[in-house]
């Protein structure tokens, strides 16, 4: 499992006339691919890991037009291939590595809340101590200038959301005697051991916690959440 990365700043770099350090103990990786707009999957040596920007949260893809929006813009400032260092910050409960993202000396973490296609996680804004200025300030501006997901009248933060989106029933409440038939790849709700093989598209359930060995192959990016989009 990856660990904490201690961090010490070592230079100075302009960004967006901001000035951010670039941190020593980084990685350098390529990217494979991305997900939403704050999930990326990179290959680093010979292992291929799930990347979560630190400190911002990207509007969820079930967020009408504003996720799909936010995933496709990441899409552009990382394409397929792009070389990047990341600054890891933890590993989180999904076995995700924690990170800020560097082309170059530009972070994308920044760029996103900039443009408006992220807000800051000020839950997790301690984990950015360089560029906590920079991401507050630049979402700032993206308010007062309603860019992106700040052009709605009533934006409903992401973490909202999700709270909300977990609290509406998605299944049939597990009765004790059916426990037993339930798949435990599948924990928060009930699926029958040895169904059919089945994808997303089979099922109402969205974003809920996989574990190994995920027979119906819902977490394609081995993030530990199944049918995220």
């Amino acid at each position: 499992m990856l660990q904490k990365i201690p961090f010490v700043a070592i230079s100075v770099l302009f960004l967006a006339q901001t000035i951010l350090p670039v941190i020593a103990n980084n990685l350098t990786a390529t990217v494979v691919s991305v997900g939403d707009g704050d999930t990326i999957r990179v290959r680093t040596g010979n292992k291929t890991v799930t990347v979560r920007l630190a400190c911002i949260d990207a509007p969820e893809m079930k967020q009408n037009p504003w996720g799909q929006q936010s995933s496709a813009r990441l899409k552009q400032l990382l394409p397929v291939g792009q070389a990047i260092t990341i600054r890891a910050v933890e590993t989180d409960k999904y076995k995700r590595l924690v990170a800020e993202v560097f082309v170059g000396n530009r972070s994308i973490n920044v760029n996103m809340v900039q443009e408006g296609q992220a807000v800051v996680y000020r839950q997790y804004l301690k984990g950015c101590p360089e560029s906590k200025d920079s991401l507050l300030q630049g979402e700032n501006t993206a308010k007062q200038q309603r860019l992106a997901f700040w052009s709605q009248a009533n934006p409903v933060m992401p973490w909202d959301f999700r709270h909300k989106a977990a609290q509406r029933p998605t299944s049939q409440p597990i009765q004790p005697q059916q426990q037993n038939n339930c798949d435990p790849a599948y924990p928060d709700f009930c699926l029958t051991k040895n169904s059919p093989d089945l994808n997303c598209r089979n099922i109402s359930q969205r974003r809920f916690k996989v574990l190994p060995p995920d027979p119906h192959g819902f977490d394609r990016d081995g993030d530990g959440i199944g049918c995220e989009k």
